[in-house]
């Protein structure tokens, strides 16, 4: 059997029923080794890699669909469908089908599959029941042919079969003639009998039957037949919606025809799936995947073929760019363009991209800058719909335009400006069009997705540009509310509490609320850039004083973003809190929660919390130097006392680290004298007897070593004497411990001696007396210099 290729798409149906591209190659039927069968093959036209492999199984359903369209299942979840380019391609690969399974090529379906309970029972009856006997299309039978449409919907076999009778015989166009003879009699009974039929006719989910029944010469008749409920009162009226209300807006004349129908078709099969039918319940949710794909492949062919008409979209931006357009044609432009890109989204990833850079080099952009500034909130709207596809397609596209825009005095006019003036201006008053926005301007400002790799600059220029021209936008709604004045200091230290710089509107709580989550994402993700903003504005002060709002939710957005910036654990941070005694307003907030058990309570006690376990040691001096005595009493949680007991080991340890250098130095200068030569033990011996009486100088040398070594060989005491008369008493924790393990040092020293060098054991003591006088000064000073040495 010989290879024939053609360029087909590759789709999956996902859980949500719609379906995925896999890809676009070239198909063949060849036979398969490992497969032991003949098989579907679709190499990839790019690398040509296997996007395709499976084998055509005897049982296995395939169906034929609009001409260009092959569909079957694999498994029991996993739908397959190939897009063909041309007809007679598909044509070919349907015949391979059809011959394998040895079925008629000229059948839309091959089979349908069915569980082996179902073919035992179909085994046990006689063949004459195979076949499905319609009824004579009269009016008198209409309840026994609606009998058996409703019978038949619970058995793949025999939905197969009523299918193929009804195709056959042209059964569905003589229906549709007596419906126009039931309505023009107003014979309800009838016309029950036919919704019957019709609904029972769209289950059987046959592409075949769809084509004929979504006709132009048969659609509206089968609108009308789905008009008479049985259970409903009085019928609707979906037909004169249709023809009289939904009006076709051509904002630029469509000529062409096929076209044209196209959009028709695909406009009122939408309305009988979306409102018409009732929503199918668990059991009848596959009942219609078919009518769902017929949709969708409908809509990628419209937005092909307005993709590939150059003439139609150039003469679209050209209107709506056009200073001269009305309003009303400028919001019909701007409403086409939102329909045309939502019907983008079902385009596979490489039609989608070619589409978008299309309406990128026609100008979408700077079209929207225009409208999204216009007044007319439906415009807005609209173009928010296409500002949001464009930032979800590339968000790189988007800033690289906005860079390139011309540097004019007035910063407004750029496009991320108008639109964060749009958010701060949305009048709803739930917000629903700022979260939007505020959603698109944290993709825009996201340095996750600046990852061009050939333009490795993008995220440092982008950024400088946003906190240059842009940034001072966002925040000032939030600086304006914030404004600190001598009256609103005197509200504040009033008895009564008002708060002047905390609005009580609700949306403007609402809008402060979105502008700090954005800034609290720009803490977490932007380093150098947040961080000189914050300090240049004194921004957390600012944003501490919302702690005061009567809105809780506020309130807690304030203190998260405190919280995100002692997360980072900066120094730099840490040392601006604490010169502007920012935890005030946070430990004054949660002393007014009092003892109310909620999210605020929380909120600030986890803060302290995360300080305390990771040791943020200059925070934690300065909550416990400054606050300790405010929170002290608060014993729920053990937070407070943690923090108190991280400063006391601070403390000490800070101490014992001053106390072992200066008994390390000691050490030194008496390993350093005991190598000392003679003359600088006479000079030291000269310069120590200065302290003591001025009689002692004027003996002769030999009088002066007898002197010296009574003196070593003499009491303790004397030395004791001496220096407390010159020195004042040291304190007892340290001065006993130091002198005892001297002593001890001399004591084991002295035998080893040679007796010429004993002088000068003895002349140690006083360099050594003098370390600890000045010991005695440092520790009398060490308390004056400790929160200093916290801080």
């Amino acid at each position: 059997m010989s290879d024939t290729r053609r360029r087909v798409k590759v789709y999956t149906l996902n859980e949500d029923r719609q379906w995925d591209d896999r890809g676009t190659g070239h198909v063949s039927s060849t036979f398969v080794e490992r497969l032991k069968g003949i098989s579907l093959l679709v190499r990839a036209e790019s690398d040509g890699s296997l996007l395709l492999e499976s084998k055509i199984n005897p049982n296995t359903a395939y169906q034929k669909q609009q001409d260009t369209l092959i569909v079957w299942s694999e498994a029991e979840n996993y739908d397959l469908a190939l897009s063909f380019q041309e007809k007679a391609g598909c044509d070919e690969i349907w015949e391979k089908i059809c011959q394998v399974q040895g079925k008629d090529p000229a059948l839309e379906i091959t089979q349908d599959p069915i569980d082996e309970s179902e073919e035992e029972r179909l085994e046990e009856l006689p063949e004459t029941s195979h076949l499905v006997e319609l009824p004579h299309c009269e009016l008198s039978r209409l309840e026994e042919m609606a009998d058996l449409v409703t019978s038949v919907l619970s058995s793949p076999i025999r939905r197969e079969k009523l299918a193929l009778a009804l195709m056959s015989e042209g059964y569905i166009k003589k229906l549709l003639g007596l419906f126009q003879v039931c309505e023009d009699l107003d014979n309800r009974e009838g016309l029950h009998h036919l919704y019957e039929i019709v609904r029972g006719v769209l289950f059987l989910n046959k592409a075949a039957l769809f084509e004929v029944m979504f006709s132009d010469d048969c659609i509206m008749d089968v609108v009308g037949c789905l008009e008479y409920d049985p259970a409903l009162v009085q019928p609707k009226r979906h037909r004169e919606f249709l023809t009289k209300t939904a009006k076709f807006k051509e904002v630029i004349p469509i000529t062409d025809s096929e076209l044209r129908q196209k959009i028709h078709q695909t406009y009122r099969v939408q309305y009988i799936q979306d409102i018409i039918l009732p929503t199918p319940s668990v059991f009848e949710e596959n009942f219609l995947s078919t009518l769902t794909s017929f949709i969708f492949f409908n809509k990628v062919e419209i937005v092909s073929m307005l993709q590939e008409d150059e003439k139609f979209l150039t003469e679209v931006f050209a209107q709506l760019t056009d200073e001269a357009t009305e309003a009303s044609k400028r919001r019909e432009l701007v409403n086409f363009f939102k329909e045309f890109c939502a019907f983008s989204q079902t385009l596979q990833p490489q039609n989608r991209d070619a589409f978008f850079k299309t309406l990128a080099n026609l100008g979408i952009l700077p079209a929207l800058e225009i409208v999204m500034g216009m007044d007319d909130l439906q415009v807005r709207a609209a173009a928010t719909d296409i500002f949001s596809y464009l930032v979800e397609f590339s968000p790189s596209m988007v800033r690289e335009f906005v860079m390139q825009e011309p540097q004019q005095t007035d910063d407004d006019v750029l496009l991320i400006n108008v639109v964060i003036k749009q958010m701060i201006c949305d009048s709803d008053p739930e917000l629903g069009g700022a979260v939007q926005l505020m959603g698109l301007l944290r993709t825009l400002i996201d340095p996750e997705n600046m990852l061009a790799p050939i333009n490795k600059t993008e995220k440092t220029e982008f950024l400088s540009f946003f906190y240059k021209y842009c940034m001072h936008v966002l925040t000032a709604p939030l600086l304006a509310n914030t404004a600190h004045d001598k009256d609103s200091k005197d509200l504040l230290e009033s008895p009564v509490k008002i708060n002047p710089v905390c609005p009580d509107n609700f949306q403007t709580a609402q809008l402060l609320a979105l502008i700090l989550e954005l800034l609290t994402f720009c803490v977490e993700h932007h380093t150098y850039h947040i961080k000189t903003y914050i300090m240049n504005k004194d921004l957390l002060r600012r944003v501490l004083l919302l702690m005061n709002s009567k809105h809780t939710f506020l309130a807690l957005c304030a203190l998260r973003f405190m919280r995100r910036i002692i997360g980072l654990k900066d120094e730099y941070y840490n040392r601006y809190i604490i010169k502007g005694n920012l935890f005030e307003p946070v430990i004054n907030a949660l002393l007014d929660n009092g003892t109310r058990y909620n999210l605020l309570n929380s909120a600030v006690i986890e803060l302290f919390e995360f300080i305390k376990v990771e040791d943020v040691k200059s925070l934690i001096a300065h909550i416990v130097d400054n606050f300790y005595k405010a929170l002290e009493s608060i014993e729920y949680v053990q937070t407070f006392k943690g923090l108190k007991g991280r400063y006391e080991q601070e403390k000490d340890r800070q101490s014992q680290r001053l106390n072992r250098y200066r008994r390390d130095a000691r050490s030194m200068d008496e390993d350093e004298e005991m190598w000392f030569n003679d003359d600088e033990d006479d000079e030291e011996g000269e310069s120590v007897e200065k302290n003591r009486t001025e009689d002692d100088f004027s003996d002769s040398y030999g009088k002066y070593m007898e002197a010296k070594k009574g003196a070593a060989n003499g009491s303790n005491g004397a030395n004791s004497n001496g220096k407390a008369a010159a020195v004042p008493p040291a304190p007892p924790a340290a001065t006993p411990s130091v002198n005892t393990s001297a002593s001890s040092a001399k004591t084991t020293a002295l035998p080893a001696t040679p007796l010429g060098k004993t002088g000068l054991v003895g002349l140690v003591d006083y360099p050594d007396d003098e370390d600890e006088d000045e010991e005695d000064e440092e520790e009398e000073q060490s308390p004056r210099k400790r929160p200093r040495l916290g801080s």
